[in-house]
């Protein structure tokens, strides 16, 4: 995506929003002013590049805010209008309950503390479907039990049936976690999804930190439906100690105190965690995680599929059997590490162009137009064959060149020079802790 796709956006709903303003349609305004800054708030988060240019999204941020508030004061009055009750008595449609919450969410400090968390909130999907997340069959299983069938069916999770509260996925890294994140994200459609890392919730201030986490469990059931997903959650939650830090352990507090909803109610949030040293974490955060979900090392089958996801539509000479071959030669290998191998065996091609010091005149589909027959493109070839003729790339014409196919040997070149990323070790503590506390996935 387009660093400018996501700025733009939010251009064009303020400035729907001002039209409404001006119209003054003021409901709508306010909703497009809210949407409209959410989409500021993402581009600042991932997309803006230098300060100059993140100080001056901030700055419409805060104007727009400023505008929205306004707005939001102005409906709030005149809605304070006295309303019948079945009795015929008036009486005011703000219970002296709500009115101590307005307050409250009136305060400045808490809304500058929520509009730092609004960032964390994924506007644009991933676009990662199920399909596209290979093998990790339970792993799928517990996920669309805990976020899309409670959506789906919500009779289904009435009394005592209740969907899980906390997942944690754990395994060797490159073996999906963050991906099956994606795929929940773009799945869960009625959804608000919370990506967080520490930065998000870490603060220099003293007692910020707390007060962003507390704020990001009331941001999510305000918003629920909703799922907060905490990427290498060890580094937030790991175990206690007496050497560590007041802060520190003042954060991890603040996380089992929200996420056992004392007080409040945490239906409809869905707490998801993902980590590669889950033996770090401590005991009363893995206990909130009530489904703890061992990711595991692909098996053959899911390296067979992974090594077609990556392949794509990019020209090959791959049959079956030489994928089966591959499958089978790279066990051991994670997700990541036969993404890395795919990737490396793709540019072997782009190689041969470039060290090629003779090409001859093949026919295929033009470079410019798939649908069109050349009979004059050049691909790279040996001295000695027949119509070589002693060219380098540099002399090629762009729309000249025949894509050479990906081969087996590609393949097996790459394969040669790559290396498992996971360790022996890391394994066995990872089975280690399966055995006592997860389950398979």
């Amino acid at each position: 995506m387009a660093s400018s796709s996501t700025l733009q956006k939010a251009i064009d709903i303020v400035t729907k929003a001002t039209e409404e303003d001006r119209n003054k349609n003021y409901e709508e305004a306010l909703r497009l002013y809210e949407h409209g800054v959410e989409y500021f708030l993402h581009a600042i988060k991932y997309e803006a590049q230098g300060d100059k240019a993140k100080d001056s999204i901030r700055a419409k941020c805060f104007q727009y805010l400023d505008r929205a508030e306004k707005l939001k004061e102005y409906l709030k009055k005149g809605k304070k209008k006295p309303v019948k009750d079945g009795d015929g008595a008036a009486k005011d449609d703000k219970s002296k309950g709500n009115d101590s919450s307005d307050s409250d969410s009136d305060d400045p400090e808490k809304k500058k503390l929520q509009a730092k968390l609004e960032g964390a909130i994924v506007v644009e999907k991933p676009h990662v479907k199920w399909s596209d997340v290979a093998g990790l069959e339970g792993a799928k299983t517990a996920l669309k039990e805990a976020v899309i069938l409670p959506i789906k069916f919500p009779h289904l999770f009435t009394g005592k049936r209740m969907p899980w509260k906390g997942i944690l996925l754990f395994g060797p890294p490159g073996t999906g976690k963050s991906y099956l994140a994606k795929a929940v994200a773009t799945e869960a459609n009625n959804s608000t999804f919370f990506s967080v890392s520490s930065s998000d919730l870490v603060s220099k201030w003293l007692g910020e930190s707390e007060k962003l986490v507390k704020n990001l469990f009331e941001l999510a059931r305000a918003h629920k439906p909703s799922i907060v997903f905490i990427d290498e959650v060890d580094s937030l939650c790991s175990a206690r100690s007496d050497n560590e830090s007041e802060s520190a352990r003042r954060i991890k507090t603040e996380f089992l105190v929200q996420m056992q909803g004392v007080g409040s109610d945490n239906d409809g949030v869905l707490v998801l965690g993902a980590t590669n040293t889950p033996w770090i974490l401590d005991s009363a955060i893995r206990r909130r995680f009530e489904k703890r979900i061992y990711i595991p090392l692909p098996d053959e089958h899911a390296r067979l599929v992974m090594f077609k996801i990556h392949l794509g539509n990019t020209a090959h000479t791959l049959t079956e059997d030489n994928l089966r071959t591959l499958a089978s030669k790279t066990d051991g290998f994670s997700g990541s590490d036969i993404s890395i191998v795919v990737r490396d065996a793709l540019m072997q091609p782009v190689r041969k162009v470039q060290t090629a010091t003779h090409f001859k005149k093949v026919s295929g589909p033009s470079p410019v137009d798939k649908t069109t027959i050349c009979d004059d493109l050049l691909v790279p070839c040996s001295p000695g064959d027949p119509g070589a003729i002693e060219m380098t790339w540099v002399d090629l014409p762009g729309d000249k060149l025949f894509e050479p196919p990906v081969t087996m040997n590609d393949m097996l070149k790459s394969l040669a020079s790559t290396k498992p990323t996971v360790n022996e070790d890391d394994m066995k503590k990872l089975d280690k802790f399966t055995e006592d506390f997860g389950q398979e996935g």
